[in-house]
């Protein structure tokens, strides 16, 4: 069937009020990877039958097997399932298939759910081949998704509708087993946030004090922070616990502080002393902030993590803007980098895992990297390994990889303990049998001692991560900036084993303070992420609809802010506040309009183009001289594609060159562009004997040209 693209906002609702049966055919039959002209908001509002009814269309009894009880059943292993199931790569024997995905990051929180990421996922086409969600854990302090306050995974991201309508999806935990293996079942893989750190008083900090750091706050004076101070921590934890009594009534625990805190006694065991069942988070949560009083009253706290060179040595802030009183009354100070380089940053809700011994005693903050902590990375490591085992990640979006302390950058010989989220990646290949598990890391490049001593891309091989997010996000397109940075990707991709992302939106930079770099350019991203195949690419949920902000519109807009919930009168930027639970989808037409026209076209394109390598005919500029690029593929072509990478200057005319290995007489036809007016010249370029005559590009315009051989 021709499938209409509406060009305003309204358009598509009323298309999809006239059409629906027809899209959700051209969806369930296989004539496109996606339904078309379905809103996100609209998607997010369908039935659980609507949505299971188009799913079964699609993947027939796949989708029965994937909801079935035994599946959905996290006490089993996901390595157990059938291969309808099981994970798309599964085949592999290394992380390195994420070197050419498309993936589109999820913060469940904006789609309220983790059953309604597969009601988003039914609005994107299949070469966005990859889901990664945003941390799936009870938050801490202002419900922040990266304070992770426990193992235990967010309830809020149950839902009630699906469990009614298939009964034994009862918990979060059942929820998210089934709709993984529906993304699985659909080809994709999807990735679970692996954290280095948690909720400054999480319950892992409270129940086991010895693998984190320490102070101890007189007002505005750090009094101690000595390597063992975590002994009086488990002192306190004790006395606290014999005067309130443990949360389960009569239970028996050992009263010596190293039996309590050792191997001996299950951390399990330990928690339902300390806090109580894991299933009632409110008793859980209460008893967490008492004991947090209790040792806030001793100035007893987790010392904050930090980001950016030198790292260590925290003290005070002594401004008034400093101190913070919580909702319980308890009195806080912020804590500041004594010596801080420009990229400093204390993170003051967060603690981060003691993964090293510290020298004189910590007395001038310096780590002791000879003494890794064994039983930390284990700690960490094993429970990541264990939630793969339970839901079957297909790979792990390492946050904060870019954190590298060692002074003399990469060590001349590594070892397991090199590295925490290096060493989760390997625990969970090697210890759970799935050596296609992959590591994509949250870093931005940047020059050496910056976020991290030494050279990042040295520290991100010695990790062993297969992917690094990148910072072109944080660029205008076409910017000389953006231009630099691109070309640098494309060598570093060409030269290193961790290539870079083309990340066209991030969910951290859909934040009001960005708002300029996606008032234009969105589409000619979008195009270039897609079709330069042998690169990564990474986009966050709403980007194909976000509207224009010229100025900072209410915090509902953005999905930064739902990372978090802050409170306060003002919801407009400075202000992060939310007035609302909902994130609130935009209406941008003309941009889903033109984004819902490429994913057509590259529905018709890219199976028989994703595996294949490019060839650069005119690679990114990194002096800026030029914006037009052009690519083919590697051997045997079929396709060339050029974009305009300036968004307020036409290209005028360039030429593209000869194309290796490409028979004489052979012609280009043009077949896309996210123009409509071409002119003939343009849509036939004449070949001169050297190379193709290309007229004009408009600003941000990209092209497919068909290569027609004799």
């Amino acid at each position: 069937m021709t499938i209409h693209v509406p060009r305003v906002f309204r358009g598509f609702h009323d298309a999809w009020e006239q059409n629906e049966a027809d899209y959700v055919s051209a969806y369930t039959t296989g004539e496109t990877s996606f339904v078309p002209n379905l809103l996100p908001e609209t998607a997010i509002g369908l039935s659980a039958d609507s949505v299971l009814s188009i799913l079964k269309g699609r993947l027939g009894d796949r989708v029965d097997l994937a909801l079935a009880r035994e599946s959905t059943d996290p006490e089993i292993p996901a390595a157990a399932l059938p291969p309808e199931i099981a994970s798309p790569v599964a085949d592999w024997d290394n992380g390195r298939w994420l070197q050419t995905t498309n993936m589109v990051g999820i913060n469940v929180r904006t789609v309220q759910t983790f059953w309604s990421v597969v009601k988003y996922m039914l609005t994107v086409p299949a070469a966005f081949d990859s889901v990664h969600f945003l941390p799936i854990w009870e938050p801490g302090v202002v419900d922040s998704l990266y304070g992770m306050a426990s193992w235990r995974l967010n309830n809020e991201f149950y839902d009630a509708e699906l469990a009614g309508v298939i009964p034994h999806l009862d918990s979060a935990e059942a929820q998210l087993r089934a709709v993984i293996n529906l993304l699985h079942a659909g080809g994709r893989t999807v990735g679970m946030d692996v954290i280095p750190h948690t909720d400054r008083y999480s319950e892992m900090s409270l129940a086991q004090p010895h693998f984190f750091e320490w102070l101890q706050r007189q007002d505005v004076r750090i009094v101690d922070h000595s390597d063992q101070l975590h002994l009086e921590v488990g002192e306190e934890i004790l006395r606290w616990l014999e005067e309130v009594g443990p949360a389960t009534p009569d239970a028996a625990y050992p009263t010596d502080a190293a039996e309590f805190f050792g191997n001996g006694f299950d951390e399990a065991d330990r928690l339902r002393i300390l806090f109580g069942s894991p299933n009632d988070r409110i008793g859980r949560h209460s008893r967490r902030g008492d004991l947090v009083a209790h040792l806030a009253s001793y100035g007893l706290e987790p010392v904050p993590a930090t980001m950016g060179t030198p790292f260590r040595g925290v003290e005070a802030d002594t401004r008034n803007q400093g101190l913070v009183v919580d909702d319980d009354g308890n009195t806080w100070r912020d804590y500041i980098i004594a010596q801080p380089a420009a990229h400093s940053r204390v993170f003051n809700p967060l603690a981060r895992y003691k993964l090293y011994g510290t020298k004189d005693n910590n007395r001038h903050w310096e780590i002791d990297f000879d003494q890794p902590r064994a039983e930390v990375f284990d700690y960490v490591a094993d429970h990541y390994a264990a939630v793969q085992a339970r839901f079957g990640f297909d790979f792990m979006r390492g946050d904060m990889s870019h954190v590298q302390m060692r002074p003399d950058g990469v060590p001349g010989e590594l070892d397991e303990h090199y590295d925490l989220l290096g060493s989760v990646k390997n625990q969970i290949r090697e210890g759970n049998g799935v050596p296609y598990f992959g590591y994509f890391a949250e870093t931005f490049l940047p020059p050496r001692d910056v976020f991290g001593f030494g050279e990042e891309l040295d520290h991100l091989e010695a990790s062993d991560a297969d992917v690094t997010q990148g910072d072109l996000q944080s660029n205008a397109i076409g910017s000389p900036e953006f231009m630099v940075q691109f070309r640098q990707y494309m060598d570093i991709a060409a030269t290193r084993a961790c290539t870079p992302a083309f990340t066209v939106m991030t969910p951290d930079k859909d934040d009001p303070r960005f708002d300029d770099l996606y008032q234009r350019g969105n589409v000619v991203r979008s195009f270039v992420g897609l079709f330069v195949t042998d690169t990564p690419s990474y986009v966050a949920l709403g980007q194909e609809i976000r509207d224009v902000h010229l100025t900072p519109w209410p915090n509902e807009h953005y999905t930064k802010l739902f990372v978090f919930h802050e409170h306060g009168e003002e919801n407009v930027y400075p202000s992060k506040a939310r007035r609302g639970l909902r994130y609130l989808w935009g209406k941008n037409g003309s941009l889903f309009g033109a984004m819902t026209r490429l994913r057509l076209y590259a529905d018709a394109i890219y199976p028989t183009i994703s595996t294949r390598s490019i060839r650069w005919l005119l690679p990114p500029d990194p002096r800026a001289y030029r914006f037009e690029i052009a690519w083919t593929q590697w051997s045997d072509p079929d396709y060339v594609f050029v974009a305009n990478l300036h968004t307020e200057q036409h290209a005028g005319y360039f030429a593209i060159p000869a194309i290796p290995d490409v028979e004489p007489g052979t012609r280009l036809a043009l077949e896309f562009s996210t123009e409509s007016d071409i002119s003939d010249a343009n849509r036939r370029p004449p070949w001169n004997g050297k190379h193709f005559r290309i007229e004009s590009l408009e600003p941000e315009e990209a092209r497919v040209y068909r290569l027609e051989r004799e």
